[in-house]
C-alpha cells in the first residue's frame, strides 16, 4: 500500500506524456490507452519516472505494433487518413490543450500533425518526445535506448524531413502556391 502511495504522485503527472507517445506510435486512442495501462502495471524502477515510463510505453507500443503486423490488421497511415475512412488528423492524443496547441495556430497545427504522421517512426518518436513532450536529449536517449548522438542525428534529420513534408503539404493546399 505504501508503495502505491509513493508511485501515484510520480506516475500520474506523466500520464499525458505517456499517452501522447503511445498515440503517435500506434495512431489509435483505445490502443494507446491499453498500452499506457500496461506500462503503468509494470511498476517503477529507477530514479526518474518520466524517461522510465516513456521507455516502457515505447517498448510496449512497438511490441503491440509488431503483434498487429503479424496478425495482418495494420493499415498504412495513407489508408487511415484516406477520405471516408472516418479518421481525422484532428484526433489528437489528449482532449486537454497541450503546449503544442498553445504555440501553434489551428491551421498550422493541422499541417504539423499531418506532416508528423507521414514521418518514419524513428523520426516521429524523437520529435514527439523533444518538441511536444519537452524531454532533454539524455532523457530521449534513455527512452529510445539510443546513444545521445543518435538522438541528435534523428532529431536533425526528422526536423529536415518534417520541413520537407510541411513545404509539400502547404504548397499543395494553397491555391496560389508556386
Amino acid at each position: 500500500m505504501s508503495s502505491l502511495r509513493q508511485f501515484e504522485p510520480l506516475a500520474l503527472p506523466c500520464m499525458e506524456a505517456a499517452f501522447n507517445l503511445a498515440f503517435w506510435l500506434v495512431r489509435s486512442r483505445a490502443d494507446a490507452e491499453d498500452i499506457v495501462q500496461e506500462a503503468y502495471l509494470r511498476g517503477f524502477r529507477g530514479d526518474d519516472m518520466r524517461p522510465w515510463l516513456l521507455a516502457i510505453v515505447r517498448n510496449t507500443a512497438y511490441r503491440w505494433l509488431s503483434n498487429r503486423r503479424r496478425s495482418g490488421t495494420v493499415i498504412s497511415l495513407e489508408e487511415a487518413f484516406a477520405e471516408g475512412s472516418g479518421q481525422s488528423t484532428d484526433d489528437i492524443a489528449s482532449d486537454e490543450p497541450t503546449a503544442e496547441e498553445r504555440l501553434i495556430g489551428a491551421a498550422e497545427r493541422d499541417y504539423v500533425l499531418r506532416a508528423l504522421a507521414e514521418l518514419p517512426p524513428a523520426f516521429r518518436e524523437v520529435l514527439v518526445l523533444r518538441e511536444i513532450e519537452g524531454l532533454a536529449y539524455r532523457e530521449i536517449a534513455e527512452v529510445t535506448g539510443a546513444p545521445v548522438g543518435t538522438v541528435m542525428s534523428r532529431l536533425s534529420r526528422g526536423r529536415g524531413e518534417l520541413r520537407k513534408v510541411l513545404t509539400r503539404l502547404m504548397g499543395k493546399d494553397e491555391p496560389n502556391a508556386m
